[in-house]
Order: C-alpha cells, then sequence, then structure tokens
C-alpha cells in the first residue's frame, strides 16, 4: 500500500510539472508571437509617399506650393523641402508630428500642407540647384529612424525678371474702339501680354518673329479711361517684369434708339424662346423680359467663353466685309424698349443691323475658323468665325447656317442667310466683332485705311 501511495504522489507531481512547464512554454510563446506581432507593427518595412501639386523646374518669385504625404501603416513622422547647391543646404520647409501611440498607427495616415515656396529669402545664388524632398514615417525600422522616401528634383534658380520693350502701343482708342501693341521680350515667358487694369490680353508672335509679340486690346462701349496700362512678361520661374504705357481716350458719341414691343411679336417669339428655355414661366411680356434681360446675359457670357478658342496665328487678311445693305441700328446704340406706351427695359446693342433682301446670302467676313454654330438665345441662329490673336466675327438671326465648327472658311464664303431667329423683328444681319470677348465696332474693321495705319504699317 505504501509503494502504491508513493507512485501516486510521484505522479501527481509529475504532472504538475508537466503542466507548469506547458504552461511556461505557453507564455513564453505567447510573449514571443506578441515581441513578434509588436517587432512586425514597431519596425514595419512599407515606404510612405510624398508629391508635390507642380513641377518645380524653375525657382524665383514666391509661388504657393501645396505638398502632400500618405502612410498607411505607421504614419507620418516629418516632412521637409530643402534647396541644396553647392554644398549648402537651405531649409525651405519642415513639419513634425507627434507620436500618438506605439502599437498602433503613431501618426496621421495622410496630410497636405500649403505653404509659400521663397528661395528669395536664402542665401542661394541663380543657377542650378536641387530640391529634396523628404517624408519620414514612424517606423523604427532603418536604425530607429524610420521608413524614407526622398524624390530629389534638379531645379533652375531664376530671380530676374525678364525686360519688356513696348516697340508701339496704340495713342488713341475710344470706348468700344480696337488697337493693337507691340512688344519684345527678353527671355522665353510663360505668360505675357497687355494689362488694361484687371483686363489681360494675351500676346501672340508676329509672322516670321520669334522675339515680338502683338496683343489686340479693346475696351468695352461703356469704359473709362484705364488708369493702368503695362504690358507684363511672366518667366518660367514666376518673375514678372512689366512696362507702361498710356494712351489718350477719346468719348464716344451717345446713339439712343427706341424699340417698340408689340403683342403680335410677342406671340410670334414667345414660343421660339420657350422652346429652348422651357423654364420661362409668366405672361408674354413676363418672359420677354427675362429673355431680354437674363437669357442676354448668359448669352454673353457664352459668348466671351467661345472667343477664348482662339488661334495663335493670324488668319485674317485686309478689311472685313461689310454686308451690301442698309443699316438698321448701330454699334453702342442705347435702346429704351417700350410696351402699350410705357418703358419697361434698357439695353445696348453691341453690333450692327444691316437689312437688304430676306434670306439674303451671309459672307463670311474674312478669312478664319468657324468655332460656332449653332442657335443661342437673343442671337437666333448664329455663326462665329475666329480670325485668331483673339479676334472674332459673330453673324447672328439667320434663316439658315451653312458651315460647321472646325470649318475653314475663306473671306467672300457664304455662310448662310439672314432671317429672323433671336430677337429680331424684321430680316437682317447683326454682325458683331469682338477682341478677346469683347464687343468692338465693326466699323474700323471695315476700313481698310484704318487697317494700315493702326495694324499693317506698324507689324511690317
Amino acid at each position: 500500500m505504501i509503494s502504491k501511495n508513493k507512485r501516486r504522489i510521484g505522479n501527481s507531481r509529475s504532472s504538475k510539472k508537466r503542466l507548469g512547464r506547458n504552461v511556461l512554454i505557453t507564455l513564453i510563446l505567447l510573449i514571443l508571437l506578441a515581441g513578434v506581432a509588436a517587432g512586425f507593427i514597431l519596425f514595419e518595412t512599407e515606404k510612405p509617399t510624398i508629391t508635390l501639386n507642380k513641377d518645380l523646374l524653375f525657382l524665383g518669385s514666391p509661388q504657393e506650393i501645396q505638398v502632400q504625404a500618405a502612410d498607411q501603416r505607421s504614419g507620418i513622422q516629418h516632412v521637409s523641402i530643402v534647396l541644396q547647391q553647392n554644398e549648402k543646404e537651405f531649409q525651405l520647409f519642415s513639419k513634425s508630428f507627434p507620436r500618438q501611440a506605439w502599437l498602433t498607427k503613431a501618426g496621421p495616415d495622410t496630410i497636405q500642407e500649403t505653404f509659400t515656396l521663397d528661395v528669395q529669402k536664402t542665401e542661394a545664388q541663380e543657377g542650378k540647384a536641387k530640391l529634396q524632398v523628404s517624408v519620414h514615417d514612424f517606423s523604427l525600422n532603418g536604425n530607429l529612424q524610420g521608413n524614407v522616401t526622398t524624390h530629389v528634383f534638379p531645379v533652375t534658380i531664376d530671380t530676374s525678371p525678364p525686360r519688356v520693350h513696348i516697340e508701339h502701343a496704340q495713342q488713341y482708342m475710344s470706348p468700344g474702339g480696337s488697337g493693337i501693341v507691340v512688344y519684345s521680350i527678353s527671355e522665353p515667358s510663360k505668360r505675357h501680354g497687355v494689362m488694361l487694369d484687371d483686363s489681360f490680353f494675351q500676346g501672340y508672335p508676329l509672322a516670321g518673329s520669334k522675339k515680338r509679340f502683338i496683343a489686340y486690346i479693346a475696351l468695352p462701349w461703356d469704359s473709362g479711361k484705364p488708369e493702368q496700362m503695362r504690358v507684363v512678361g511672366v518667366d518660367q520661374a514666376g518673375n514678372e517684369g512689366s512696362s507702361i504705357f498710356s494712351m489718350h481716350i477719346k468719348a464716344a458719341k451717345e446713339r439712343k434708339d427706341r424699340i417698340y414691343v408689340s403683342d403680335g411679336f410677342l406671340n410670334k417669339k414667345i414660343p421660339e424662346f420657350q422652346n429652348s428655355y422651357p423654364e420661362l414661366t409668366g405672361s408674354n411680356l413676363e418672359k420677354y423680359l427675362i429673355v431680354n434681360r437674363k437669357v442676354r446675359i448668359r448669352n454673353a457670357e457664352k459668348i466671351a467663353d467661345i472667343c477664348k478658342n482662339t488661334a495663335s496665328e493670324q488668319l485674317w487678311q485686309g478689311r472685313f466685309l461689310r454686308m451690301a445693305g442698309a443699316g438698321k441700328a448701330g454699334f453702342a446704340d442705347q435702346r429704351t424698349y417700350y410696351y402699350q406706351g410705357e418703358a419697361i427695359d434698357y439695353q445696348t446693342h453691341l453690333g450692327m443691323d444691316i437689312a437688304s433682301t430676306a434670306k439674303a446670302p451671309i459672307e463670311a467676313a474674312n478669312r478664319g475658323k468657324v468655332i460656332f454654330a449653332n442657335y443661342l438665345g437673343i442671337y437666333g441662329n448664329m455663326i462665329m468665325i475666329d480670325h485668331g490673336q483673339g479676334l472674332t466675327s459673330l453673324y447672328s438671326h439667320l434663316s439658315r447656317i451653312g458651315v460647321e465648327p472646325g470649318q475653314f472658311v475663306e473671306q467672300g464664303e457664304v455662310i448662310g442667310n439672314s432671317g429672323t431667329t433671336g430677337m429680331a423683328g424684321g430680316d437682317h444681319l447683326h454682325f458683331s466683332m469682338l477682341v478677346h470677348g469683347i464687343f468692338v465696332t465693326p466699323v474700323e474693321w471695315w476700313d481698310q485705311h484704318w487697317i494700315d495705319v493702326n495694324i499693317n504699317n506698324i507689324i511690317q
């Protein structure tokens, strides 16, 4: 009996030892697994990403830069942008983020920072340099420094603005008039042209020259004298050079006109407008006023947008053709609209109305590319021709459109027929000229002498 009890006691002790050993082994394994998991988290090897919102080939004037960085594992720890030149470094941007955790994401997974990059505040010299963009994450990999992504971009530092030389500037203009400025720039520029106060007129190379440029300018019909008139050139580094000029502004003669709106006209026109603008509500007169006011504004915005699509070369030659016929309304006529003896509206007529016979053939006033051929509100069936370098002609109220967008037409080529579509009471052509989307008087462009004196004799 004693020996059996001893055996039981021995077996019990052995079982306890084995159990304790198994528990210890399990604990060790759990600790090892936890360590491996922690190591996997803390020493993750996935590199963060970093990008800039623009290509920086040239650095000069201060410019706003947006830097974006991302790290989906341990999070972003530090972002920096350093300019390197001749073994010198200049810190342009630096931002660190505090650690927020250890075994979970320690920093933000994405950041987007906007700052002003200004090399003029450093001691860097003009010439070649390198821009180093770096981001560190919170990993303990890489000798506890974290995973690092670095991009190095070769750049050119240029802090000198281009020199702008004005060869010719328009001396006399009237509101609603056109003109040109001819100039040269000392270095390639990404943006150049004429500024009349806040209005910008893009410049284009003159034929046969890489250094001479022409900018067509215009004054709106209701414009006063601009306070600031200058030619600007912005180089690839963002440096802006400019040169000022002045001109004399001649007052334009005010012209007034009366338009009588009848019920017969409303009954004829409102269904046409309702078809294109089904949102029109109210009486025929109320719908008419919506078209004459709000739709007119929308049409003007559309036309200005269309005019941005211009060729960089001059497509036209010589004076613009005037349709044969009687002039029915002039440019910048101040119109008062009457209904049943009462004034109901006031608008400005931005073109020339010419009438001859019903459905008369309409010819292209000059060579160019059709950029619009469709129906447009108060203008009815309308064609617009781009003549290059910001110059556009417009033909409206047509009964027939005979061309398509993208089609090149020669001067005198028939493009459609006159009609009464849009806000037209009788068959006629409404003809307009525009310079960079600004309506100008066609009279100047119909006059070969004006073109010779103000353009041809200057750019030769």
